[in-house]
């Protein structure tokens, strides 16, 4: 018999990965070509060639019994040095390799800190929209996730109902920007105030709150929009990064957390940190990747090509009658359902062979997420299917 929590995850698993899935039964009936799969973040766009390079010449130059070795539960001293130093050159900040801790992807790193952080009953407060993954790594630890609900005319945070549900137990504060699923960048205003509201309350409850931003998308900005990097703007703030999107890696599983010198404990959260990625089985992120993501610090996703698939899918949408606001960030759009219950929109879609994630998923129901992080063909190849449903529906 499986544990008990486990039946509760197993009856609500994801919904985006159940859809992929389908999507790969619905190709080999109908041909992919015929598939219009927009439900998961699974980047199209190759790796920079920096990467193949690196790799290549790690394996056929280092030695192998170092590559594929064990090191420092934190990872390689260098490969944090380099991310370190990387991160001052960017935004002015003083990190050593010391607040650097590489992790088996951002996931793996939201999982490490909610180990070293959470007591049962804590409270981890998120701002819907937000992955979904967020409830499965709160209840990993036993903590009691708590949802701001959306503004839906901005989908920036809705921050006087924030100021009003923090609590003597909140712990931490998930910021994810851009967004996943709105491709919304939170303002620098928004930032500003919502550190305000967080310093009072830790005074108010005499308590630490740490503020944890979520970053795999940080360099996917379009229209010169800057995304304020927050260890900037409130102290007790930690930040969890992956190249799944950034270099087109998502399967390699490889990312980082930074815990400032200026987080409460700092020297404690480090610590603990490094024992948590151990014990909880990761060990130790992969050591080849560590060595690759180090050498191509300076690469550059294509946001050219997110970009001109951003253009087309918004524009074509627009035009055919749909509600969305157009993302600033990230790789999705997230619309505005034409029937209440976005789920049977989704199931309409499917009749054209088209694949979209509800936005009940997301804590925002009425909304559909369409990720177009795939070809160029893959989307216009689709407007018809869309334009049928604005038929159907609009």
């Amino acid at each position: 018999m499986i544990a008990d929590k486990m039946v509760n995850f197993v009856k609500n698993s994801s919904a985006i990965r159940a859809m992929f899935e389908e999507g790969k039964i619905m190709a080999e009936k109908y041909g992919a070509e015929n598939v219009y799969d927009f439900s998961l973040g699974n980047p199209n766009v190759p790796a920079p060639a920096e990467v193949k390079d690196a790799i290549i010449d790690i394996l056929d130059n280092e030695d192998p019994v170092v590559v594929h070795g064990y090191m420092n539960n934190s990872g390689y001293e260098d490969v944090r040095a380099a991310i370190a130093g990387s991160l001052n050159r960017k935004f002015g900040t003083a990190f050593r390799e010391e607040n650097i801790l590489m992790t088996v992807g951002a996931a793996g790193g939201m999982n490490v800190i909610f180990k070293t952080l959470l007591n049962p009953g804590d409270e981890v407060m998120v701002f819907a929209p937000y992955f979904g993954e967020y409830r499965s790594y709160a209840a990993n630890y036993d903590g009691v996730l708590v949802e701001v609900s959306p503004d839906t005319e901005t989908f920036q945070p809705n921050l006087e109902e924030f100021r009003g549900k923090i609590t003597r137990r909140t712990k931490a504060v998930i910021v994810n920007s851009p967004n996943n699923p709105t491709g919304v960048v939170y303002s620098e205003d928004t930032i500003h105030k919502l550190a305000d509201i967080l310093r009072e309350k830790q005074k108010e409850f005499g308590t630490e709150i740490y503020l944890i931003s979520d970053e795999p998308y940080r360099e996917l900005a379009y229209d010169g929009v800057q995304v304020p990097y927050l260890t900037k703007y409130y102290e007790n703030t930690i930040v969890g990064y992956s190249y799944s999107k950034s270099l087109s890696l998502p399967g390699e599983r490889i990312g980082y957390l930074v815990i400032p010198d200026e987080v409460a404990d700092s020297r404690d959260v480090i610590a603990a940190a490094n024992v948590a990625n151990r014990i909880l089985g990761y060990v130790n992120a992969p050591s080849l990747m560590q060595k690759v993501v180090a050498r191509c610090l300076d690469a550059e996703v294509d946001v050219p090509a997110y970009n001109k698939n951003r253009e087309a899918l918004y524009g074509g949408l627009k035009k055919l009658g749909f509600q969305c606001i157009k993302p600033e960030g990230a790789f999705y759009l997230f619309v505005k359902s034409p029937v209440a219950d976005e789920k049977v929109f989704c199931d309409a879609a499917k009749k054209h062979h088209i694949l979209i994630v509800p936005g009940s998923s997301f804590a925002c129901p009425g909304y559909v997420r369409i990720a177009y992080c795939v070809s160029y063909e893959t989307i216009m190849n689709s407007m018809p299917g869309f334009e049928a449903l604005a038929k159907e529906f609009l």
